[in-house]
């Protein structure tokens, strides 16, 4: 049967398609993204099966089967959060990060954990030679007796020595250098990542397999290689440091078999990463004397609160033009916050430069900080130290109304087990019952708020 030879043009960033290069893709903006894709030959009367294995028959959907996925543990209590309460057989999880993160180490003592209760693992490396990743597993103190290696990066090869062995978790280390014989391009372009993603994904679903793919990070640490890569996997988490270089955070940011935006947090040492039991307490680093501008808030990340501090600096501005900087959160909301704060609070900061950061690198994505900027705010604006029993939540409304935010009584009780005393939240968020060592203020608007400050 004749083949035939198709060649396309793909964004490496956002993956749109062009009948011709270009030197800005009109989808995402980005310049020098646009790349020659040979998709290779293929027979005119075969269809490929798609990621999810081979095809099947039609079904109603009363008739497909509801039992649970069974789960793999690897012995890190973190690591399985962030995948959703271990590894699914038959899924694909993508692992991103920097390099040097920390990403194949964790890889290595997770499969050696796994090894160690007769689960069998098979690891295969294209970018280190096994001497290297024997060295690392040696340093770790691993036990590397019952971890079968693999020096491959031809995805068909890998493909047949998994048919031999039969193990029941492969690694990929890493997916940019893995080919396959299909396609003409080389490896770490556009099409190859994408084929042999797909083509790993396909034996994965077949035979019950779960694979761990390492993926490159470009400049702005975010993953390499063609957005398709992202829509084939079953789960995306991303390895990343905190601004204490000693502490990773793991964060998902697909997971279909999960909660989207678990985080789980490590210490790395010589002897590899350490789970982090406590994360507020690592974010909660605090002096001893308590300053103006320092407010404590707690997140909801994943399935579990966390205690973070978030800092504020208004200082009168020296240039005609004052500034407006947040890191950790939007600064956009920032800005929305300072607008509410001036027509519902009656202070006005529009000649002031404003600084806002969260401390320990965590990336803000809700809304229940909303309050907690605000008061760090007016505390670094008036000089009012706020004590440090003393913590804030709630989301603020265009009109100064406090809103109500999910997961109230848990983020209550986890503040209250790591010993505050006092609670600024939202009236429909305080608990009908009192919490043994915790005083609740609720407030609806700002203006109640802000009057509160004078009595804590």
């Amino acid at each position: 049967m004749s083949k035939k030879n198709k060649t396309a043009f793909v964004c490496d960033q956002c993956g749109a398609d062009f009948p011709r290069w270009g030197g800005q893709c009109t989808s995402c903006g980005e310049w020098n993204t646009i790349k020659e894709v040979r998709l290779g030959g293929a027979e005119r009367h075969n269809r490929t099966a798609g990621y999810a294995g081979s095809r099947s028959e039609v079904k109603l959907l009363s008739d497909v089967n509801l039992s649970q996925a069974e789960r793999i543990f690897s012995g890190i209590s973190e690591f399985d959060r962030v995948l959703g309460g271990g590894i699914v057989c038959g899924s694909v999880v993508l692992i991103g990060g920097a390099p040097g993160a920390g990403k194949s180490t964790l890889l290595l003592q997770a499969i050696a954990n796994i090894a160690g209760r007769g689960v069998s693992v098979l690891y295969v490396s294209g970018e280190e030679s096994l001497q290297q990743i024997a060295e690392r597993a040696h340093r770790l103190k691993l036990p590397a007796d019952k971890i079968m290696m693999l020096a491959e990066t031809s995805v068909q090869r890998i493909c047949d020595v998994m048919d031999e062995v039969k193990p029941q978790i492969l690694v990929i280390d890493s997916i940019q250098v893995m080919h396959t014989q299909d396609t003409e391009s080389a490896p770490g372009s556009v099409s190859q990542v994408r084929e042999s993603a797909s083509y790993l994904t396909q034996y994965a679903k077949k035979h019950d397999v779960s694979i761990f793919m390492v993926g490159h990070v470009t400049k702005d640490q975010s993953l390499a290689g063609p957005m398709t890569l992202s829509h084939i996997v079953d789960t995306q988490v991303m390895l990343g440091s905190t601004d204490d270089a000693r502490f990773r955070v793991l964060r998902a940011d697909k997971n279909r078999f999960g909660s989207v935006g678990e985080l789980g947090f490590f210490a790395m040492d010589s002897t590899g990463l350490k789970e982090v039991k406590n994360p507020s307490a690592m974010f909660l680093n605090r002096p001893d004397k308590p300053s103006s501008g320092s407010v404590v808030t707690v997140l909801w990340e994943g399935t579990r609160p966390l205690l973070v501090e978030i800092q504020a600096l208004v200082t009168e501005c020296q240039y005609g033009n004052p500034r407006r900087l947040a890191v950790g959160f939007d600064q956009n909301r920032l800005a929305m916050l300072l607008a509410v704060l001036s027509r519902h609070g009656g202070i006005f900061t529009a000649n002031d430069e404003i600084y806002a950061n969260v401390v320990g690198g965590i990336k803000v994505t809700e809304t229940s900080s909303d309050l907690a900027i605000v008061v760090g705010v007016v505390s670094s604006l008036r000089d009012k130290v706020i004590p440090h029993d003393t913590f804030f939540f709630g989301e603020i409304g265009l009109s100064g109304e406090i809103r109500p935010v999910a997961n109230g009584h848990a983020r209550l009780n986890d503040a209250a087990k790591h010993g505050f005393k006092k609670a600024v939240i939202p009236k429909a968020n305080a608990p009908k019952k009192p919490i043994e060592g915790l005083k609740i203020y609720g407030v609806s608007t700002l203006s109640e708020a802000l009057d509160i400050l004078s009595e804590i």
